[in-house]
């Protein structure tokens, strides 16, 4: 915007920016949230082999390979891919179907003879498996489920690792813990209490001395736990003076080792007496309790009194006994719980986060892929505690944003997927112990029904699966951005105190202050800052300029709430010189939860932009800064509220995000590549794209699809989940020049690609005789004749016709006892005519019904009598519309399950005939298209190894230069695409590529025509029972009226009291 005049940019209707803080970084894509954690999850467009361990790929990962008992079978996962989806986003949404992609995973199954003993697996079958239909996610973040839009809410829970904790007794003693919280196992909690003893807890239930833990992990000596926390030492008593020694404890028995006399038990007091005896025994060293052990020695000892364990075997049967409620067989038993519970993966898991977690707070430098405790864990922890009770440590916080992560869409997919595997894993087990060898396959084994029903439980029941809000297009991308403290494993709004639900310091940045909703949920539903993003262990960041030396640089950190505590951090709005530097001596800073004032030198960093500390829905509140916070909380919360209008007008005054909002709620259309516009009507707009030919090696020269123009098809009066209108209207003419990524067509609720939820209009503030009372509206009756405020709304209504006992249901407008003129409307589908208009009572869609035995009335005797048998028995079951209805019918469909007459089956195969020809054409005019792009590569190279699949012989000498002539003569189908063609490697890429773009344009157009075979076939996919579902949609204009809420964008809200004539109006 520099450097253009004021006066310019106004007649071009351009936003003017009054902004005195040049932009230092762009704001991310506001649906990344939800877009790159599911590509993260299925890594669908990585190729197999170069996948990484997580989400999807990391689940199998975790779950195969899985063996047999008797160890007769291995089944083993080599890689999972998706194919194309059935219907795309929109014939699902008027089928009432999901939009899923089927999931298929190759799976081997290996198997050995029982009687071989080298243990070697020898017969393999490899098998593509059919795992389920997976929700895939449009291009808007949001799922289709049974053709209604849900979004999958992000969760902020605790986050996996060890929280110190400490809370005070009735009588005033305060007591310690420390709890180590894992992704998957037991919990396991350290307690101190009011006598100094330290205990553990197992799953909050089972309690017991710590040293029996600990001699249960294999510390069986008293002498070995004084060790460990270094309370010991060895002291010599043949040397120096040894008085200084008296009082302190002896940690052993003193035997003589010939006789086995005990010259002093442990735990007796070192003293005069004992030291003769000792040394006239000619001992000289024994083991002591340290003197400066202090807290620390009073806690293990006053533990080890507790304990009434003395040995390992001793403590691992206590631990047996208190776990299980009954004695241990064995001491291998014993051993193998405690090794279960929490050393071993497949049943305890701590998980990357976890691991990192409890090596950043305990300074360990245990691998990230050692994700059971070790031993080493649970030593430093009770160290950590003790310190604690010591005072030398405090405490966590367990609102700290550093303690709490956010489990995103493919998180809490893959925890689905891993409990479905893992039970289908279980049957897997059964069944090859069941089955016998010869017959056995992996799809015999696999039972798909697990995990699509888990799944779709998941997305049709879970708590984070929400149906979409939709009224407007901040509405919907404050709903994708939304995170949520409840759900599976989160809290409940019962339970939830006031600490969790207050505003924290490291909230700054990261999540929003201002967007919460009023009422019970307040403070556990927030909102993502427009500038945040979630790092790889779900922990939030936000961005940072570097400060050195009282310069801020163009550096962007990207912090976490824990990184971010030992710095100074300036304000975005602290005045800087022309280079960068900091123009006062002293500059207010934000320091953890404090706000000192601080010299330019001590500062670190600085924020980058003023609303970094908001939401988008805050960020769209001019001069958000001179508003009370309660009222910028109504105002955020009320603009995803406003309806869409029939004229929408961009806001006089708005804060410069709202192209970024309208863009990123992808409501609009933008251009893919820059071109010039050819072809606009209502329904497409056409691109043609500004080609260059001249580069062999470009991605355009390289690709099969038609790179010369451009379509996009424009959504036309779509209903929302709200029954709000989604209708889509170009806003460029023919000839118009289009950058990529230029606004080409406005959606619900924009104006000239921003958003636009309002009108601007005139508000005086004064009182009207009274009418205006109390946050009443009095408006002008000019509003309403002008359609000002008018919105459209679209409700849907749908019959279904079933197949029932007493015969066939039937659409018709030949209706039983109904006047011609109430059927005027319909067609011979008996469904209402497009551009009818249509008020309550009217018929919508004509159905009869065939009627039961009963006796008939005398007039249906009379037309018995006069007719024969046919007349009366079938009854009116139309829909009619309901009271209230006044609208215009904008679209009807029609769904029917397949005939299977004679007649039908023709025309079916008639229709597929014709596919196939036009599949054979496309096959042919690719493979042309291939050998022109080849020639086009090829000619002037020089050869390399172009090896012929056929009889692995050079087709062309290497060396030879490939001239035009050779190369027509060639046949490229036969030549090796794995091998050099040429001695270039940037042709040797291009090839490789070109070859890539070949196989996927012969795999589109054959997916295609299985897709539009299967279409003709099976017919619409409609539930059981039902024949045929005819769908009506009606458009309703709904103009101003009284006690409509009216809202400002700073909470100023009310309902209108009186529509007032003009002449009227004061003034």
């Amino acid at each position: 915007m520099w450097g253009i005049s004021l006066e310019d940019q106004i007649k071009n209707g351009e936003r003017v920016s009054f902004s005195r803080i040049p932009e230092i970084i762009e704001m991310p894509d506001l649906l990344s949230i939800q877009l790159g954690s599911f590509r993260d999850f299925l890594q669908h467009d990585v190729p197999p082999s170069q996948r990484k361990n997580k989400g999807l790929q990391a689940v199998f990962n975790n779950i195969f390979p899985i063996v047999d008992s008797r160890e007769n079978y291995i089944l083993e996962f080599l890689e999972y891919y998706v194919d194309q989806p059935k219907y795309n986003v929109i014939e699902c949404q008027e089928r009432g179907v999901s939009y899923s992609v089927p999931l298929k995973a190759k799976l081997r199954l290996s198997s050995r003879d029982e009687d071989d003993e080298s243990k070697t697996f020898t017969h393999a079958i490899d098998q593509d498996v059919y795992l389920g239909n997976l929700p895939f996610m449009t291009e808007k973040g949001t799922f289709v489920i049974n053709g209604a839009e849900r979004v999958i809410v992000s969760q902020l829970h605790r986050s996996p690792g060890v929280f110190f904790d400490e809370t005070i007794h009735p009588n005033g003693t305060k007591i310690y813990s420390g709890r180590i919280i894992p992704f998957r196992g037991s919990w396991v909690e350290f307690v101190t209490d009011i006598n100094d003893v330290m205990y553990v807890y197992i799953d909050r239930r089972k309690k017991f001395p710590v040293t029996t833990f600990l001699r249960a992990l294999g510390f069986s000596d008293d002498k070995d736990l004084f060790e460990l926390f270094g309370l010991t030492e060895i002291v010599n008593i043949s040397k120096g003076k040894i008085d200084k020694y008296f009082g302190r404890t002896i940690l052993e028995d003193i035997v003589d080792e010939k006789t086995g006399e005990i010259y002093t038990e442990k735990y007796a007091k070192f003293s005069q007496e004992i030291a003769a005896v000792l040394k006239k025994a000619k001992l000289t060293n024994i083991f002591l309790l340290k003197s400066s052990g202090g807290l620390y020695s009073e806690v293990i000892a006053n533990t080890i009194h507790k304990d009434s364990s003395k040995s390992e075997a001793e403590a691992l049967e206590t631990i047996y006994r208190q776990m299980r409620s009954g004695e241990a067989p064995d001491l291998e038993t014993a051993k193998n719980l405690i090794d279960r519970l929490f050393f071993n993966p497949k049943k305890y898991d701590l998980g990357i986060v976890g691991r990192h977690r409890i090596n950043k707070k305990l300074h360990m430098d245990v691998s990230e892929d050692i994700t059971v405790l070790i031993k080493n864990d649970i030593i430093a922890i009770i160290k950590y505690l003790l310190e604690l009770r010591n005072g030398k440590r405090t405490v966590d916080d367990i609102d700290h944003l550093g303690n709490r992560r956010i489990r995103t869409v493919g998180e809490q997919l893959a925890s689905q997927f891993s409990i479905g595997l893992a039970r289908m894993a279980r049957t897997i087990k059964e069944r090859m112990n069941l089955r016998d060898k010869e017959t056995l396959t992996p799809q015999d084994l696999v039972n798909a029904r697990t995990i699509s029903s888990l799944i779709n439980t998941f997305f049709g029941t879970s708590q984070l699966s929400q149906f979409m809000d939709q009224t407007n297009p901040l509405a919907e991308l404050t709903h994708k951005r939304r995170l949520s403290a409840l759900g599976p494993g989160g809290l409940t709004r019962e339970r939830a105190g006031f600490e969790v639900r207050d505003v924290h310091y490291t909230h700054y940045g990261r999540l929003c202050p201002i967007e919460t909703p009023e009422g019970p949920n307040i403070g556990l539903i927030s909102s993502i800052c427009i500038h945040a993003r979630i790092n790889e262990f779900g922990f939030l960041e936000t961005p940072y300029r570097k400060v050195e030396n009282r310069k801020a640089t163009t550096r962007i950190d990207y912090l976490t709430a824990d990184d971010e505590d030992p710095f100074f951090i300036a304000q975005a709005n602290a005045p800087l010189d022309e280079n960068n530097q900091f123009v006062k001596d002293l500059v207010k800073c934000r320091y953890e939860s404090d706000f000192p004032v601080v010299p330019p030198e001590k500062i670190d960093y600085m924020d980058v932009s003023p609303n970094q500390i908001v939401s988008a829905a805050a960020a769209l509140i001019p001069f958000l800064e001179h508003d009370d916070a309660n009222r910028a909380l109504m105002g955020s919360n009320m603009q995803r509220q406003a309806v869409p209008l029939l004229k929408p007008e961009a806001p006089l005054i708005g804060t410069g995000i709202e192209k970024k909002v309208a863009r990123d709620s992808r409501t609009l259309i933008n251009a893919k590549e820059a071109g010039e516009v050819v072809k606009v009507t209502a329904n497409e707009i056409v691109v043609k794209r500004n080609i260059k030919y001249n580069d062999k090696y470009l991605d355009t020269a390289l690709s099969f699809d038609d790179m010369e123009y451009d379509t996009y098809r424009l959504a036309k009066f779509l209903r929302t989940n709200q029954d709000t209108c989604t209708n889509q209207k170009p806003i460029v003419k023919v000839g118009d020049l289009v950058e990529k990524s230029d606004v080409l067509a406005d959606g619900c609720a924009t104006d000239q690609g921003e958003l636009a939820l309002g009108r601007n209009i005139l508000v005086a503030f004064m009182p009207w005789r009274g009418y205006n009372f109390e946050d009443a509206i009095v408006i002008s009756e000019r509003v309403v004749w002008e359609d000002t405020y008018t919105s459209i709304h679209i409700e849907e209504f749908e019959l279904q016709v079933r197949d029932t006992k007493r015969g066939e249901e039937e659409l018709t407008r030949e209706i039983p006892n109904v006047s011609e003129e109430a059927t005027r409307n319909l067609n011979e589908n008996g469904i209402v005519r497009l551009g009818a208009e249509v008020n309550a009572g009217d018929i919508i869609v004509g159905k009869i019904t065939p009627k039961g035995e009963t006796d008939p009335s005398p007039e249906e005797k009379l037309l018995k009598a006069i007719f024969g048998d046919k007349a009366g028995d079938v009854k009116d079951a139309s829909l009619k519309a309901p009271p209230g209805m006044h609208g215009i019918v904008v679209d009807t469909k029609l769904f029917s399950r397949k005939n299977k007459d004679t007649n039908a089956k023709k025309e079916d195969k008639k229709k597929i005939d014709e596919l196939e020809h036009q599949k054979n054409k496309d096959i042919e005019a690719t493979f042309k298209n291939r050998v022109e792009k080849l020639m086009n590569l090829l000619t002037g190279e020089t050869a390399d190894e172009m090896i012929k699949i056929s009889d692995g012989k050079a087709a062309v000498k290497s060396g030879t230069k490939l001239k035009e002539k050779v190369l027509k003569k060639m046949d490229f189908g036969d030549i090796d695409p794995g091998k050099n063609w040429t001695d270039n490697e940037q042709t040797n890429e291009a090839l490789r590529k070109l070859n890539e773009n070949f196989e996927a344009k012969i795999h589109n157009i054959e997916e295609e025509f299985k897709k539009q075979k299967y279409k003709i076939v099976v017919g619409d996919e409609l539930p059981p029972g039902i024949v045929q579902l005819a769908k009506v949609y009606i458009a309703r204009k709904r103009k101003l009226q009284v006690g409509d809420k009216m809202a400002g964008r700073h909470g100023n809200k009310g309902v209108i009291a009186k529509i007032v004539p003009m002449e009227d109006m004061p003034f």
